[in-house]
């Protein structure tokens, strides 16, 4: 049986318990994910993003958009020509990756709550 989760080998675990851990690293915590989502929906304007995504404070918001754009998820773009400035926060190519994760996630956690209910 070629079960994806079983791992054959030492080395095989070694290297995906790694891979893991770097994804949880990344995205992980309560608000990451949230973020992305929120703004691949088209919330691109902090407080619009704030609005959206209900019980996260300023400043979480403000430190969990630097480390997603420090890993390159999401790119800052300041409007310096407007007054004020306009400053929004777009999703990158590269958070683009995350859409099946983010589909499969969606998807277990529909079929999660269905079970636990039912329990």
């Amino acid at each position: 049986m070629n079960d994806p989760l079983i791992f054959y080998s030492e080395t095989q675990c070694a290297q995906n318990l790694a891979a893991v851990e770097d994804a949880i690293y990344v995205l992980g915590g309560k608000w990451k994910l949230r973020i992305i989502i929120a703004l691949v929906s088209g919330y691109t304007r902090f407080n619009e993003l704030q609005r959206t995504i209900k019980g996260i404070s300023a400043t979480v918001l403000s430190s969990e958009l630097k480390a997603l754009e420090q890993n390159g998820l999401v790119k800052r773009v300041v409007h310096a020509e407007n007054i004020p400035v306009i400053v929004e926060y777009q999703p990158t190519e590269y958070a683009g990756t995350l859409k099946e994760l983010v589909n499969v996630l969606g998807e277990w956690g529909k079929n999660h709550r269905q079970k636990i209910t039912q329990l």
